[in-house]
């Protein structure tokens, strides 16, 4: 929205409301970062996918673009619906509450947070890339949220917080996706949640094997390990 007003122009309502939504989807992911406990952390998540499925119906109504209709519905089903169901239910058996501890201090990690979100904000924004379907602005967001969620995968030392800031960071891709390639075929989006899709698969036997194993979803011991 900065940029925009920085070009002398007033925001209409449409990029009022979609810079608003790419807002707190990046806010959505510094709380996840600060969350103590790991069910907050999957309720954050589905939360931050339900509103980038909200986003899609934005933009296929301003857009005139029926094809997100479909993308948004199947991204409630899955991510807002199926994925965090799965974790909860993997989260139920292991009995696990608390989020794994972090490589640095909650504050630490914040301020590192900032850094990167207003690092890769400002870079994507000084390339002053334009599209027809969302404002500027909302690439640089995307690109922050990645950020973020690259730190929360890094500095968490739990399989739960590592997997949602896996899937959180498709969510940042699927914000930028909607910025650049909105107007694409419906099968390519729908291949990225095929993506997220094996990812869920993944993470939930790592998840499972790795409990059984240690009786903990913590993955400290795994830093003792040697080729």
């Amino acid at each position: 929205m900065a940029l925009l007003l920085s070009a002398g122009t007033t925001p209409t309502t449409f990029e009022g409301a979609t810079n608003t939504v790419a807002v707190l989807l990046l806010l959505t992911e510094f709380a996840m970062l600060r969350a103590a406990l790991s069910r907050s952390q999957v309720r954050l998540y589905a939360a931050q996918s339900f509103l980038v499925s909200v986003l899609a119906v934005i933009v296929a109504a301003a857009r005139d673009l029926p094809e997100l209709y479909a993308l948004a519905v199947v991204s409630l089903l899955l991510k807002v619906l199926a994925v965090p169901w799965l974790i909860n239910r993997l989260l139920r058996d292991a009995r696990v509450e608390i989020a794994g501890s972090g490589a640095i201090g909650v504050a630490a990690a914040t301020l590192l947070s900032l850094a990167l979100a207003g690092f890769g904000f400002f870079t994507v924004g000084s390339l002053d890339l334009r599209s027809p379907f969302l404002p500027p602005a909302a690439l640089g967001l995307s690109m922050s949220i990645v950020l973020v969620a690259f730190v929360l995968m890094i500095v968490r030392r739990d399989v739960v917080s590592q997997a949602v800031g896996f899937y959180s960071l498709e969510n940042g891709v699927s914000l930028a996706s909607l910025v650049v390639a909105a107007g694409m075929p419906l099968i390519i989006e729908v291949a990225f949640l095929f993506d997220l899709l094996v990812a869920v698969v993944v993470f939930g036997v790592l998840m499972r094997v790795h409990h059984h194993r240690t009786a903990s979803l913590s993955t400290e011991s795994l830093t003792s390990l040697q080729g």
